[in-house]
């Protein structure tokens, strides 16, 4: 990785990825601005394929931003970008998006909310209740299904939020704050979960929890700054899920609240 956040990685297949459908992506030349701010500058990022990368910096830096420029929700004369896939096709229609709201439906059930995506592309419903009843046991909301989003927690709309994405049948998947809203115990329950259910596929997670990505991430890295650069990545020893009472994991923790509170490059943490 070079001085300003380039990753100097040319092939971003991992040959040692799990054999399923993840896809390696390379977001490369971000250019982004605000009014007369400059969020980023030439900013890339590697998404090695089967693999999940986790992104963490002080709030406003960029690390939704970055989510929405490989979404396509940034376009216009304010944002660009340059998006690669390794198998040379597009990224659009490949990915799966869990924004920090969780932009429920107010009017349909749980269950409804879960197969939207479904509903949408016109694939038969039935199938699609099934897997998103199982999926909402899991989760915790299978006595809740009939019950609309305003019968629910934070937590618990959060929960469908993630089991809506988790439906998603993409090779890309990237999860905004997923766990924001759990309390400590859920949280690490639904962190295993979606560990299971999106192994090997590519990952990109954004979170302000240091623990959580050091749990869940092959690699963890830093955006800070103005305009925004990228840390080199962190690797966890092991796979995910990670205990996290493990040693080295605790010890990774110390160094990553090390460049969190901005340690060499004068940031703060969020």
């Amino acid at each position: 990785m070079t001085p300003d956040g380039q990753s100097t990685t040319d092939h971003f297949s991992d040959p040692t990825a799990q054999a399923g459908a993840g896809l390696g992506v390379r977001l490369s030349g971000a250019h982004l601005s605000y009014d007369d701010t400059r969020l980023f500058d030439d900013l890339s990022l590697t998404l090695t394929a089967g693999r999940m990368t986790v992104l963490l910096g002080p709030s406003g830096v960029g690390k939704s931003t970055v989510l929405r420029l490989l979404a396509g929700l940034e376009d216009g004369a304010h944002a660009r970008a340059t998006i690669r896939c390794d198998d040379g096709g597009p990224l659009t229609g490949r990915v799966a998006y869990m924004a920090q709201r969780d932009s429920l439906l107010p009017w349909a059930s749980v269950l409804d909310n879960a197969v939207l995506g479904a509903r949408l592309r016109g694939e038969p419903l039935g199938p699609a209740r099934d897997r998103a009843r199982a999926l909402l046991a899991e989760v915790g909301l299978g006595d809740r299904l009939v019950d609309r989003p305003g019968a629910l927690s934070g937590g618990m709309r959060q929960r469908v939020s993630l089991a809506r994405a988790l439906m998603e049948d993409r090779p890309v998947v990237l999860m905004d704050e997923p766990f924001s809203a759990l309390d400590f115990l859920t949280r690490l329950r639904l962190q295993d979960l979606t560990a299971r259910l999106l192994a090997g596929r590519t990952v990109l997670l954004v979170t302000h929890d240091p623990l959580e990505a050091l749990r869940m991430g092959h690699a963890v890295h830093v955006l800070h700054g103005r305009p925004a650069t990228l840390d080199e990545a962190l690797v966890p020893p092991g796979a995910p899920p990670r205990d996290p009472t493990d040693r080295d994991v605790l010890a990774l923790q110390g160094e990553l609240l090390h460049r969190l509170t901005g340690a060499g490059h004068g940031g703060a943490v969020a």
